[in-house]
């Protein structure tokens, strides 16, 4: 008997009811015209720091590289939207895109740099899979939905959480709800093992070759029939936040079949792949081994939420040890003392990324690890700022050991890598956290020197100029200035104290 050919693949589809909602695919293209970085950069938020000129040209030149990488749709990509190209090849990416869109949020009112999203949001398939990466030009998908690479990392749903929480824009919730259903429940049908647990691959998972794979399985293009643990801990985080939006939005029915997965996954995670004689969680080989390989992706269990409290300390140690992830330039994404760990990067065999040290910062704020996620951005932003010293521009990813790019790094990469100048230095350095929903700035205040943020941008309206003034010491209680257009409060945080004021509109 001759094969059977199908002239498409619909015939191994099981439509989802979630994708029937998805507002996103068949809307008209979007026709506006892009934004010149020259014409709106007095539009931008505007960082002040005393003594630091050299942040402020590294910070100006992150978003002129990022305004110059914006793109309209082509015609027949089945894009809908304007968009921040990924600036690695032409094709849009679904983590990079996730990550940049951190740092947008603060030009959200030149540009709507969330929107970039959509163009995936419409290109989703009718079983709710979406690719994670499409060809800007001709809308081609770079993979079949069944390969082992074809989708991922899961951090969509956080990124439009965080879009909620500096917004409030719950019509936009509304919309991309059932999207994120869909495509988390495609990822749960179709990437999980019996027991519930989620598997990726080299780049599926988005850190292409780092050396987790048992024996014989390629590092890049596998599964390795191993348990992922970054896979599970993101699937945890979208389903916590799936769980958000639908009690948002009065839909708790949909997402009845999370709260079990919620509560499994979190068992089964901290009984299997947890050791207590090192504190880290890694992947399961398919052997009943732990693979023993100290990946930054472990710290996805931080954001996630899912750490138990008497875990926390010792396992976030492992940051503060400087024979594993307290080098010069913090944190690589692979242990220092991993045979494959390269004091020059090599890609993820130890180089330093924008959004893998994002991520921990969050998961140690989550925790109330302060003290260490501020270490760690100013770890970043010496490096980082040192290398644009030196080149002029920024780096897809960065040297653990030393002051230079990672030795397998693109230039002129934003891309993610505008998190360091923009995100970490407002949200970690400067320490300036945002509360759209209640007009609040809550402000970590650890520099002495006078630093703050001019046309920052808090919720949909507000327009706030924050300065700290030097002080003597960081015990020395700060002298803050706000101005604002709405009335806003501002707690004060520093040296163990604390203060909240309230300031009027001016």
């Amino acid at each position: 008997m001759s094969p059977r050919f199908f002239p498409n693949d619909e015939i191994t589809y099981i439509n989802s009811p979630y994708v029937k909602e998805n507002t996103f695919i068949g809307r008209e293209p979007e026709d506006a015209p892009l934004p010149l970085y020259s014409k709106i950069k007095n539009q931008l938020p505007v960082p002040v720091w005393d003594g630091h000129d050299d942040v402020i040209a590294c910070y100006n030149k992150a978003w002129e590289i990022a305004f110059g990488n914006l793109r309209k749709p082509c015609a027949g990509s089945g894009f809908v939207n304007n968009l921040i190209d990924t600036a690695f090849n032409g094709c849009t990416f679904m983590w990079d895109s996730s990550f940049i869109l951190m740092f947008g949020k603060y030009g959200a009112r030149v540009f709507n740099f969330q929107n970039t999203l959509n163009n995936f949001y419409a290109r989703q398939h009718s079983d709710g899979f979406i690719s994670r990466e499409i060809c800007e030009e001709d809308g081609s998908e770079k993979f079949t939905r069944f390969d082992p690479a074809s989708t991922g990392p899961n951090v969509m749903p956080w990124c439009e959480w965080e879009y909620y929480l500096n917004t409030g824009d719950i019509k936009r919730v509304s919309e991309v709800f059932p999207v994120l259903l869909a495509y988390h429940k495609w990822l749960k049908d179709n990437h999980t093992w019996t027991d519930g647990t989620y598997w990726s691959s080299g780049w599926g998972c988005g850190m292409d070759n780092q050396p987790r794979m048992m024996p014989g399985y390629n590092v890049m293009f596998s599964n390795g029939h191993m348990v992922w643990a970054d896979a599970c801990f993101q699937m945890l985080l979208s389903g916590e936040i799936l769980i958000k939006m639908g009690k948002l939005l009065g839909r708790e029915k949909d997402t009845e079949f999370l709260d079990e997965e919620q509560e499994n996954l979190k068992k089964t995670v901290n009984e299997k792949l947890w050791d207590n004689n090192t504190c880290f969680y890694y992947d399961l080989w398919k052997n009943g081994d732990l693979n023993m390989v100290k990946s930054v992706g472990a710290y996805w269990a931080l954001l996630a939420g899912v750490v138990p409290k008497d875990r926390a300390d010792s396992f976030v140690a492992h940051l503060e040890n400087k024979d594993e992830f307290n080098r010069s330039h913090r944190p690589p994404t692979l242990s220092a003392d991993n045979p494959h760990y390269d004091p020059h990067g090599s890609y993820w065999c130890g180089s330093v990324w924008a959004p893998t040290t994002y991520m921990v910062l969050r998961g140690l704020e989550k925790y109330g690890f302060n003290q260490t996620a501020y270490d760690i951005a100013c770890s970043n932003i010496k490096n980082v700022v040192a290398v644009f010293n030196k080149t002029g521009t920024l780096w897809e990813n960065y040297a653990p050991d030393f002051a230079e790019r990672g030795n397998e790094s693109k230039g002129d990469f934003v891309g993610w890598s505008g998190l360091f100048p923009i995100t970490i230095l407002f949200e970690f350095v400067f320490g300036i956290k945002p509360n759209a929903a209640e007009n609040k700035i809550t402000w970590y205040i650890n520099r002495t020197e006078k630093h703050g943020v001019k046309n920052y941008p808090l919720g949909n309206d507000a327009v706030l100029d924050l300065i700290c003034e030097a002080r003597g010491s960081s015990d020395e209680k700060p002298v803050i200035s706000v101005k604002t257009n709405v009335p806003v409060t501002v707690e004060i945080i520093y040296g163990g104290k604390s203060e909240t004021l309230r300031f009027n509109a001016d």
